[in-house]
């Protein structure tokens, strides 16, 4: 182990995945050092990486909990985040569906419950409306409630956002780095991760899947995370004229259940499946629950079951004993853990820091002073299907070649996208990081085109590129064109 580190941070945020990248961030806008660690080789690589990625208004969050206010405010705080830093969002609208009387009845309930919680929007629509929406749907839908402003979101593009607007306001990014102990002393904390020892006046814990062990660490016994797998299905972006809204199912008391979802990507996304398991690393698929996502999108849409599924994946959520956030304070250890953050911290990351901040600043034991100097946010590189694309922008391509030379031809990824990563502030470090930030291998051969081009892209860090197409290259476009 590398016992070299001797700087003390005024602060440590273990975790980098939404949440996490969020508290950097703030913390950052402070005359404080900030260190941001994670035991993966990239932001994003847990939990964050893999949901539904819907921008929730909060309409069905439980009313008077911390929950509901962080996604009710998180909507808008990253709604106009978005906006500043080219993170793509499509504001499709979502309709709940009701497939029989009992599901029918609770119509009214749930919007009663959307308006305690700050949103006043929601409609109930009768079945001859849900078909004139989605003219797709399953038969037997009885009646239905329209909540306008449900969005879809790129969560790769928000992860890295806010991770690397954090490290451009000065946050070391630490990674590879598990944490194994800490030694509280009286000015600072001893983290011992797998590599060095790192130094700290506070810790924050937003380890999400781990969060529970690091709270015991610090001598506490109050949340239990369970590991719960969702499996999702992707379908080619040919599904994607079925349904241009989110189709959600009337929730029970197992769950939100399964849903059927546009992409940001131009794909239909079908699922997720809710599977507690014990093995937090265990993010493989499985036949029963391709089996069963299969049953509930032939009620849903019978139509879509007809495309091609282009991926199946699955991602660990963490599910907590805990029925609410648990956002706390320990001022005598310096400690701060944001825990049981569901898959709605995607929505609420940016209130969770928020909230953070002003317990920090109430207590008085830290001193937050503003800093004047912040560089403006990043400017995201667009991957959403809605957005002018790179190989689309004749202009770009005219200034450099690289942005015409397309490498992933189901994505439409060129070559100089694929380069532009490597001189960014977090470059990707694999094929996956690589494929978050560009959505190159992401398409329908996932990667059998374009993976070894990728990979010596990768390898060489994207030298030697910018030349216009070959004619093989234009032959492959021409012929997965004609095939589409």
């Amino acid at each position: 182990m590398n016992n070299t580190q001797t700087k003390t941070y005024d602060v440590a945020v273990i975790g980098a995945g939404i949440v996490g990248s969020a508290i950097a961030r703030k913390l950052a806008a402070y005359q404080l050092s900030v260190a941001l660690l994670d035991a993966r080789e990239d932001v994003g690589d847990g939990t964050s990486k893999a949901n539904t990625a819907i921008l929730h208004t909060g309409f069905d969050a439980k009313p008077g909990t911390l929950e509901s206010r962080m996604v009710h405010e998180g909507y808008h705080l990253l709604s106009q985040y978005a906006k500043e830093t080219g993170i793509p969002i499509e504001h499709t609208g979502a309709i709940l569906v009701a497939w029989n009387e009992e599901q029918r009845d609770a119509l009214p309930g749930l919007k009663e419950k959307a308006e305690k919680n700050g949103y006043a929007q929601t409609e109930i629509i009768d079945a001859a409306e849900i078909y004139r929406l989605l003219p797709h749907l399953g038969e037997g839908a009885l009646a239905g409630l329209s909540v306008p402003d449900e969005s879809i979101i790129c969560t790769w593009t928000t992860n890295l956002a806010l991770a690397t607007d954090a490290v451009q306001r000065g946050t070391e990014l630490l990674l590879r780095r598990w944490v194994k102990g800490f030694d509280v002393h009286d000015d600072e904390t001893i983290i011992h991760t797998s590599i060095d020892h790192i130094s700290a006046r506070w810790v924050i814990n937003a380890a999400g899947l781990g969060g529970d062990a690091i709270d015991q660490m610090f001598g506490y016994d109050r949340i239990h995370i369970t590991p719960r797998r969702g499996e999702l299905l992707v379908y080619d972006k040919q599904a994607r004229p079925l349904v241009d809204k989110i189709v959600l199912p009337v929730p029970t008391a197992l769950g939100k259940g399964v849903l059927v979802s546009p992409t940001i990507y131009g794909n239909v996304m079908l699922g997720p499946t809710a599977e507690d398991l014990e093995d937090r690393t265990n993010t493989g698929t499985s036949e029963n629950g391709f089996k069963f996502l299969k049953g509930k999108g032939e009620n849903i849409m019978p139509k879509l079951l007809h495309e091609e599924v282009t991926a199946t994946y699955a991602g660990l959520r963490a599910a907590s004993d805990q029925p609410d956030y648990l956002i706390d304070l320990d001022t005598r250890q310096r400690y701060v853990i944001a825990g049981g953050i569901r898959s709605t911290g995607l929505t609420s990351g940016i209130a969770v820091a928020e909230y953070i901040d002003q317990l920090l600043e109430e207590s008085g034991a830290i001193e937050l002073i503003e800093r004047d100097d912040l560089p403006e946010p990043p400017h995201m590189p667009n991957i959403g299907e809605a957005y002018l694309r790179p190989y689309q922008d004749a202009a770009r391509i005219a200034a450099d070649p690289a942005y015409g030379k397309i490498v992933c031809f189901c994505e439409r990824v060129t070559a100089g996208e694929i380069r532009d990563t490597f001189s960014s502030p977090i470059p990707p470090c694999t094929l996956d990081g690589l494929r978050r930030r560009t959505r190159a291998q992401n398409g329908r051969c996932q990667g059998f085109f374009c993976g070894a081009e990728v990979k010596e892209m990768l390898d060489s860090r994207g030298e030697n590129v910018g030349l216009p197409e070959s004619n093989d290259s234009k032959t492959r476009l021409s012929t997965m064109e004609a095939n589409k």
